[in-house]
């Protein structure tokens, strides 16, 4: 059954086919091009073998046998005509086969999780959403995911696999060995083996990604593609971000601690404690988890306010609320003016829990950006709200994972399971 989908159609990148100085043997050389050739379609920059040709600079036949073993394999499909030019024949129409296999997602925050399965065409076949605390620890937690996990690919259409998992957790990763390092809000987390124990639940490759990666790669693939550069800054219990390049590609540093802005110290911050033992970090003066703490009981003889807390009282404008959030902004937007000048972002995105309560966030962290930075770093700036909102995590997850099953690995995995 297919859902509604919160989604909108997401860009997928399209890298170039290897040329003639490419030193690969013939083997490689031919899983790479028949990746470039789907990707090319599932980008949309390429509908036709024509276009293919074009596009991908290759021969009419190398671009018409690539194709012909895509769908032959099952990873293209015809999709009706699409009429040329003039007297020429209509050319058949390509497309990602839906049927090719599917995608399992999983975005963690520190609360809750968002869970989805797609196919290769995007197209939503289930989502829910499940409370966790990753203070719980990684047993737990992952208990859990892969327990609804299951439930939704056992839901699945049969005849086709699951052929990638992503999952998002709220702290640093290593991508490489798909192990959270000493994430600041997750006890127990550091070194887990997160990606190797869903390998094995899951049977299939898994990518780990930071949550807020996640987010900045799902809104940028949303929005045009003269967004990008883009930074993306999520305000929720911690403050993070994301950084994508101007190609449309996450910008994960030499070790993938880019964009973990959180503890950055700001000027004028008080001196609080934060998490990772330093003192007047970002997160600590003005993430969602610090407006709660200094809204203390948010009704006499009650508990400690939550970040729900927060975002209900800033959504109906209560003045103690607003103004610690007019405050937070004033620090965050100080990090962000940095920040602007040093990456030239074309958009900042702000999002998270209290940014979806209100504009007052937006708002406050806009007007020091824009007092702070030069004019040749904000003429042409954009800084607004998330247009996805709690599902851009998903959208980037869902192009992670498409793009890994479309990837040279993922192609000559597919090839070889059909060949079997």
């Amino acid at each position: 059954m297919i859902e509604p989908s919160p989604l909108p159609p997401l860009r997928l990148s399209a890298p170039a086919p290897p040329d003639n100085t490419t030193r690969v043997d013939a083997a490689v050389r031919w899983t790479l091009t028949l990746s470039a050739l789907a990707r090319l379609v599932a980008s949309g920059e390429a509908v036709s073998k024509a276009d293919l040709v074009a596009a991908a600079g290759l021969a009419r036949t190398t671009v018409s046998t690539g194709v012909d073993e895509l769908l032959a394999h099952g990873v293209l499909e015809l999709d009706g005509i699409r009429p040329t030019a003039g007297r020429g024949r209509p050319a058949d129409r390509l497309a990602l086969c839906p049927r090719g296999g599917f995608v399992l997602v999983a975005d963690l925050g520190a609360h809750g999780a968002h869970l989805a399965a797609l196919d290769l065409s995007q197209r939503l076949h289930a989502h829910t959403h499940v409370d966790i605390d990753v203070a719980d620890g990684p047993d737990a937690v992952l208990d859990a995911i892969e327990s609804h996990l299951l439930t939704l690919r056992a839901g699945l259409p049969g005849g086709a696999p699951v052929r990638a998992a992503v999952i998002g957790v709220p702290g640093p990763v290593d991508g490489r060995r798909g192990v959270p390092v000493r994430p600041p809000i997750m006890p127990g987390w550091h070194g887990y083996p997160v990606t190797a124990r869903l390998r094995r639940r899951l049977g299939c490759p898994v990518l780990l990604e930071n949550d807020v990666n996640l987010r900045a790669l799902g809104e940028a693939r949303a929005l045009p593609a003269d967004q990008a550069p883009l930074l993306f800054v999520k305000v929720g219990t911690g403050i993070g971000g994301g950084l994508i390049t101007q190609a449309g590609e996450l910008h994960h540093g030499a070790d993938g601690a880019a964009g973990d802005i959180g503890h950055i110290r700001v000027r004028g911050a008080p001196d609080i404690a934060c998490v990772c033992g330093n003192v007047g970090c970002i997160e600590a003066v003005a993430s969602a988890a610090a407006i709660a703490a200094r809204l203390g009981s948010p009704v006499p003889g009650g508990g400690i306010a939550t970040i729900n807390d927060v975002r209900a009282m800033v959504s109906r404008g209560d003045a103690t609320a607003v103004g610690l959030v007019r405050e937070a902004a004033a620090l965050i937007g100080e990090v962000v003016a940095t920040l602007v000048h040093f990456y030239n972002p074309a958009r900042v995105t702000i999002g998270g829990s209290v940014a979806a309560a209100s504009d007052e966030l937006l708002a406050g962290i806009r007007a020091v950006v824009y007092q702070r930075a030069l004019p040749l770093a904000t003429r042409n700036l954009v800084l607004a709200n998330s247009v996805l909102g709690e599902y851009a995590g998903v959208a980037g997850a869902t192009v992670l994972g498409i793009e890994q099953v479309l990837s040279a690995d993922g192609i000559g995995v597919l090839m070889g399971a059909r060949r079997s």
